[in-house]
């Protein structure tokens, strides 16, 4: 009878054959973690690259002390978090790049998905306009530097990743854009990043983030309060037409 055929005559692993099979990435264990409204906030948060307190992070998620403390061991135990002391103080970080790309990733496909009603905001706006991705340029302003070098064969960029030209590599020593420790890392030099608001490219890896720093430094662009925005200022603007051919 039916009721007395077991799992495995069916075709179905047993309990034993599901342990055996999850020895691969367990992909629910971090999709879990961030798909918790309250942590997702918090991922958001970070996601200009800066460390912050659990109670800044908290105050992100808008929820208690208590609760935000909870949340923030499972993602650094979930390799999702790290964490910075200094003093008797902790900050956390997202862990990785790869995080990073990771969340962006997320935002793009979120944005495909069915529609719902999201109000604009002068925040958004911003956002779109110009921000960071982790640690290098996102929105319309970063989408307008990929396109800029990309047209003049100064970077490559396709599905299977981007490379730097020799002409490239030219312009940013002329620049001021210190690569050098960037190429010798396990971290990839030229990656294109899927941008979730223009749907196109925007230059990641080592090379996205050593430009970011640059003009950051150069006083070309400036960071908004709270939040992932940037502003570009008016040298940048000045600059980031001799130098790229773009107006701001």
């Amino acid at each position: 009878m039916l009721a007395e055929t077991s799992a495995r005559d069916l075709g179905f692993p047993n309990a034993y054959d599901r342990r055996q099979m999850s020895d691969g990435p367990y992909i629910a264990e971090s999709a879990s973690l961030i798909g918790d409204p309250a942590r997702a906030n918090m991922l958001a948060a970070l996601m200009d690259g800066r460390a912050l307190s659990a109670t800044e992070l908290g105050l992100a998620a808008r929820v208690a002390p208590s609760t935000a403390s909870g949340h923030l061991s499972k993602l650094v135990d979930g390799r999702l978090l790290s964490v910075i002391s200094s003093g008797r103080h902790r900050y956390f970080k997202l862990a990785s790049p790869a995080v990073a790309r990771v969340l962006e990733e997320l935002m793009v496909l979120a944005g495909d998905g069915p529609p719902r009603y999201r109000p604009k905001s002068r925040c958004s706006e911003e956002m779109a306009r110009a921000r960071t991705c982790y640690d290098h340029f996102a929105g319309k302003l970063g989408v307008a530097i990929a396109d800029s070098l990309a047209s003049r064969e100064l970077v490559v960029l396709g599905d299977d990743g981007g490379l730097v030209t020799d002409a490239g590599m030219a312009f940013l020593l002329e620049l001021g854009v210190s690569i050098e420790e960037r190429k010798a890392s396990r971290r990839p030099l030229c990656r294109p990043c899927l941008d979730w608001s223009e749907r196109r490219w925007h230059i990641g890896g080592g090379l996205g983030a050593a430009l970011t720093l640059r003009c950051f430094e150069a006083g070309w662009t400036e960071r908004k309060r709270d939040s992932r925005a940037v502003t570009v200022t008016h040298a940048g603007k000045r600059a980031f037409e001799q130098l790229f051919g773009m107006r701001l």
